[in-house]
Protein backbone atom coordinates (compact mmCIF):
# COMPACT_ATOMS: atom_id res chain seq x y z
CA UNK A 1 0.00 0.00 0.00
CA UNK A 2 1.37 3.39 -0.96
CA UNK A 3 1.91 5.98 1.68
CA UNK A 4 -0.75 8.73 1.56
CA UNK A 5 0.56 12.02 0.27
CA UNK A 6 0.39 14.98 2.62
CA UNK A 7 -1.40 17.97 1.03
CA UNK A 8 0.81 21.04 0.82
CA UNK A 9 -1.97 23.13 2.35
CA UNK A 10 -1.78 21.03 5.50
CA UNK A 11 1.97 21.66 5.71
CA UNK A 12 1.35 25.41 5.62
CA UNK A 13 -1.40 25.19 8.24
CA UNK A 14 0.83 23.18 10.56
CA UNK A 15 3.67 25.65 10.17
CA UNK A 16 1.31 28.51 10.96
CA UNK A 17 -0.06 26.73 14.00
CA UNK A 18 3.36 25.81 15.34
CA UNK A 19 4.67 29.32 14.76
CA UNK A 20 1.81 30.83 16.75
CA UNK A 21 2.33 28.36 19.59
CA UNK A 22 6.10 28.77 19.70
CA UNK A 23 5.80 32.54 19.94
CA UNK A 24 3.17 32.47 22.67
CA UNK A 25 4.35 29.72 25.00
CA UNK A 26 6.91 29.38 27.74
CA UNK A 27 9.60 26.75 27.09
CA UNK A 28 8.35 24.50 29.89
CA UNK A 29 4.73 24.33 28.75
CA UNK A 30 3.60 21.69 26.26
CA UNK A 31 1.63 23.40 23.44
CA UNK A 32 -1.94 22.21 22.94
CA UNK A 33 -3.66 22.29 19.54
CA UNK A 34 -7.42 22.13 19.14
CA UNK A 35 -8.52 20.49 15.88
CA UNK A 36 -12.17 21.14 15.01
CA UNK A 37 -13.78 19.22 12.16
CA UNK A 38 -17.34 19.47 10.83
CA UNK A 39 -17.28 16.46 8.52
CA UNK A 40 -17.81 12.81 9.22
CA UNK A 41 -14.88 11.09 10.93
CA UNK A 42 -14.47 8.53 8.14
CA UNK A 43 -14.06 11.39 5.63
CA UNK A 44 -11.80 13.65 7.70
CA UNK A 45 -9.66 10.92 9.26
CA UNK A 46 -7.09 10.89 6.46
CA UNK A 47 -6.69 14.67 6.64
CA UNK A 48 -6.26 14.53 10.40
CA UNK A 49 -3.67 11.76 10.14
CA UNK A 50 -1.78 13.83 7.56
CA UNK A 51 -1.86 16.75 9.99
CA UNK A 52 -0.33 14.59 12.71
CA UNK A 53 2.23 13.17 10.31
CA UNK A 54 3.51 16.60 9.31
CA UNK A 55 3.78 17.57 12.97
CA UNK A 56 5.92 14.48 13.57
CA UNK A 57 8.12 15.40 10.61
CA UNK A 58 8.61 18.81 12.21
CA UNK A 59 9.70 17.15 15.46
CA UNK A 60 6.43 17.46 17.38
CA UNK A 61 5.52 14.14 18.96
CA UNK A 62 1.98 13.87 20.31
CA UNK A 63 1.94 13.28 24.04
CA UNK A 64 5.60 14.28 24.38
CA UNK A 65 6.08 17.87 23.24
CA UNK A 66 2.62 18.60 21.86
CA UNK A 67 -1.00 17.73 22.68
CA UNK A 68 -3.83 17.57 20.13
CA UNK A 69 -7.45 17.89 21.19
CA UNK A 70 -9.44 16.43 18.27
CA UNK A 71 -13.16 17.23 18.09
CA UNK A 72 -15.44 16.18 15.24
CA UNK A 73 -19.11 17.01 14.68
CA UNK A 74 -19.30 13.87 12.51
CA UNK A 75 -21.42 15.67 9.93
CA UNK A 76 -23.84 17.12 12.50
CA UNK A 77 -23.19 20.84 12.15
CA UNK A 78 -25.40 21.76 15.10
CA UNK A 79 -22.80 20.15 17.38
CA UNK A 80 -20.04 22.54 16.30
CA UNK A 81 -20.77 25.44 18.70
CA UNK A 82 -20.59 23.14 21.73
CA UNK A 83 -17.39 21.49 20.49
CA UNK A 84 -15.76 24.85 19.80
CA UNK A 85 -16.80 26.11 23.24
CA UNK A 86 -15.27 22.99 24.78
CA UNK A 87 -11.93 23.69 23.08
CA UNK A 88 -12.07 27.28 24.32
CA UNK A 89 -12.70 26.08 27.88
CA UNK A 90 -9.69 23.78 27.59
CA UNK A 91 -7.66 26.90 26.79
CA UNK A 92 -5.91 25.34 23.81
CA UNK A 93 -3.16 27.48 22.34
CA UNK A 94 -4.51 27.43 18.79
CA UNK A 95 -7.59 26.03 17.01
CA UNK A 96 -7.23 24.53 13.52
CA UNK A 97 -10.48 24.36 11.56
CA UNK A 98 -11.53 22.82 8.26
CA UNK A 99 -14.26 24.60 6.28
CA UNK A 100 -16.54 27.59 7.01
CA UNK A 101 -18.91 25.88 9.49
CA UNK A 102 -16.13 24.92 11.92
CA UNK A 103 -14.31 28.22 11.39
CA UNK A 104 -17.50 30.13 12.22
CA UNK A 105 -18.09 28.05 15.35
CA UNK A 106 -14.53 28.68 16.52
CA UNK A 107 -14.82 32.40 15.76
CA UNK A 108 -17.98 32.63 17.87
CA UNK A 109 -16.39 30.64 20.70
CA UNK A 110 -13.32 32.82 21.23
CA UNK A 111 -11.84 36.19 20.32
CA UNK A 112 -8.47 35.54 21.98
CA UNK A 113 -7.33 32.04 20.96
CA UNK A 114 -5.62 32.09 17.53
CA UNK A 115 -7.60 30.26 14.83
CA UNK A 116 -5.95 28.78 11.74
CA UNK A 117 -8.54 28.02 9.07
CA UNK A 118 -8.29 25.92 5.92
CA UNK A 119 -10.72 24.93 3.16
CA UNK A 120 -12.42 28.33 3.20
CA UNK A 121 -13.16 29.56 -0.31
CA UNK A 122 -13.96 33.20 0.52
CA UNK A 123 -12.87 34.19 4.05
CA UNK A 124 -13.66 37.87 3.44
CA UNK A 125 -17.13 37.20 2.05
CA UNK A 126 -17.78 34.74 4.86
CA UNK A 127 -16.98 37.44 7.41
CA UNK A 128 -14.00 35.68 8.97
CA UNK A 129 -11.36 38.31 8.12
CA UNK A 130 -11.37 41.98 7.15
CA UNK A 131 -9.13 41.38 4.12
CA UNK A 132 -6.62 38.84 2.85
CA UNK A 133 -3.73 41.29 3.26
CA UNK A 134 -4.77 42.40 6.76
CA UNK A 135 -7.00 39.74 8.34
CA UNK A 136 -7.29 41.43 11.73
CA UNK A 137 -8.80 39.68 14.74
CA UNK A 138 -7.64 36.22 15.80
CA UNK A 139 -8.13 34.31 12.51
CA UNK A 140 -5.57 33.52 9.84
CA UNK A 141 -4.93 30.60 7.49
CA UNK A 142 -5.58 29.58 3.90
CA UNK A 143 -8.00 30.79 1.25
CA UNK A 144 -9.01 28.59 -1.66
CA UNK A 145 -10.05 31.70 -3.64
CA UNK A 146 -13.00 29.61 -4.81
CA UNK A 147 -15.10 32.41 -6.34
CA UNK A 148 -12.24 33.89 -8.34
CA UNK A 149 -11.11 30.50 -9.66
CA UNK A 150 -14.54 29.11 -10.53
CA UNK A 151 -14.56 30.62 -14.01
CA UNK A 152 -11.02 29.41 -14.65
CA UNK A 153 -12.07 25.85 -13.82
CA UNK A 154 -14.70 26.01 -16.54
CA UNK A 155 -12.05 27.31 -18.96
CA UNK A 156 -9.80 24.38 -18.13
CA UNK A 157 -12.69 21.98 -18.61
CA UNK A 158 -13.32 23.48 -22.04
CA UNK A 159 -9.64 23.05 -22.93
CA UNK A 160 -9.83 19.37 -21.98
CA UNK A 161 -13.07 18.86 -23.94
CA UNK A 162 -13.02 21.42 -26.80
CA UNK A 163 -16.47 20.43 -28.09
CA UNK A 164 -18.04 20.86 -24.67
CA UNK A 165 -21.39 22.66 -24.88
CA UNK A 166 -23.48 21.62 -21.84
CA UNK A 167 -22.18 21.53 -18.24
CA UNK A 168 -23.98 20.67 -15.01
CA UNK A 169 -22.81 22.83 -12.10
CA UNK A 170 -23.14 21.37 -8.60
CA UNK A 171 -23.28 23.98 -5.84
CA UNK A 172 -24.67 24.62 -2.39
CA UNK A 173 -26.83 27.72 -2.01
CA UNK A 174 -26.27 27.79 1.75
CA UNK A 175 -22.53 28.37 1.25
CA UNK A 176 -21.54 32.07 1.61
CA UNK A 177 -19.40 32.10 -1.55
CA UNK A 178 -21.79 30.07 -3.72
CA UNK A 179 -23.49 33.06 -5.39
CA UNK A 180 -20.22 34.77 -6.33
CA UNK A 181 -18.73 31.51 -7.60
CA UNK A 182 -21.78 30.93 -9.77
CA UNK A 183 -21.52 34.44 -11.23
CA UNK A 184 -17.91 33.79 -12.19
CA UNK A 185 -18.88 30.51 -13.87
CA UNK A 186 -21.72 32.21 -15.75
CA UNK A 187 -19.40 34.94 -17.05
CA UNK A 188 -16.95 32.32 -18.30
CA UNK A 189 -19.79 30.27 -19.82
CA UNK A 190 -20.95 33.20 -21.94
CA UNK A 191 -17.45 33.70 -23.29
CA UNK A 192 -17.00 30.00 -23.99
CA UNK A 193 -20.53 29.55 -25.38
CA UNK A 194 -21.29 26.81 -22.86
CA UNK A 195 -24.80 26.19 -21.54
CA UNK A 196 -25.00 25.70 -17.78
CA UNK A 197 -27.41 23.63 -15.70
CA UNK A 198 -27.16 24.68 -12.06
CA UNK A 199 -28.12 22.01 -9.53
CA UNK A 200 -28.39 22.97 -5.87
CA UNK A 201 -27.27 20.27 -3.44
CA UNK A 202 -28.48 21.20 0.02
CA UNK A 203 -26.97 18.25 1.86
CA UNK A 204 -24.09 16.46 0.13
CA UNK A 205 -23.80 14.21 3.18
CA UNK A 206 -26.98 12.52 1.95
CA UNK A 207 -26.17 10.18 -0.98
CA UNK A 208 -29.72 10.63 -2.24
CA UNK A 209 -29.09 14.34 -2.90
CA UNK A 210 -26.01 13.48 -4.97
CA UNK A 211 -27.86 10.78 -6.88
CA UNK A 212 -30.76 13.14 -7.59
CA UNK A 213 -28.35 15.76 -8.95
CA UNK A 214 -26.66 13.26 -11.25
CA UNK A 215 -30.01 12.04 -12.54
CA UNK A 216 -31.00 15.63 -13.29
CA UNK A 217 -27.66 16.23 -15.03
CA UNK A 218 -28.16 13.11 -17.14
CA UNK A 219 -31.70 14.15 -18.03
CA UNK A 220 -30.41 17.59 -19.00
CA UNK A 221 -27.87 15.95 -21.33
CA UNK A 222 -24.90 17.41 -19.48
CA UNK A 223 -21.54 16.46 -20.99
CA UNK A 224 -19.54 17.26 -17.87
CA UNK A 225 -19.98 18.20 -14.22
CA UNK A 226 -18.34 21.19 -12.54
CA UNK A 227 -18.31 21.04 -8.74
CA UNK A 228 -17.98 24.41 -7.03
CA UNK A 229 -15.86 24.24 -3.92
CA UNK A 230 -18.59 24.56 -1.33
CA UNK A 231 -17.75 22.57 1.81
CA UNK A 232 -20.84 20.38 1.63
CA UNK A 233 -20.15 19.42 -1.97
CA UNK A 234 -16.44 18.92 -1.38
CA UNK A 235 -17.17 16.56 1.50
CA UNK A 236 -18.97 14.26 -0.92
CA UNK A 237 -16.03 13.77 -3.32
CA UNK A 238 -15.44 10.20 -2.16
CA UNK A 239 -19.01 9.29 -3.11
CA UNK A 240 -18.99 10.93 -6.55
Amino acid sequence: MKKAAVPSSLVVVVLLAVAVIAEAQQPTKVPRIGYLSAGQVKETGARYEAFRQVLRELGYVEGKNIIIEFRSADGKFDRLPALAAELARLKVDVIVTGGPPSARAAKEATVTIPIVMMQVGDPVGSGFVASLARPGGNITGLSGLAPELSGKRLELLKEIVPKLSRVAVFGTSTSPDNAQSLREVELAARELKVQLQYLDIRDARDPKDIETAFRAATKGRAEAVLIMLAPAVASANQRL
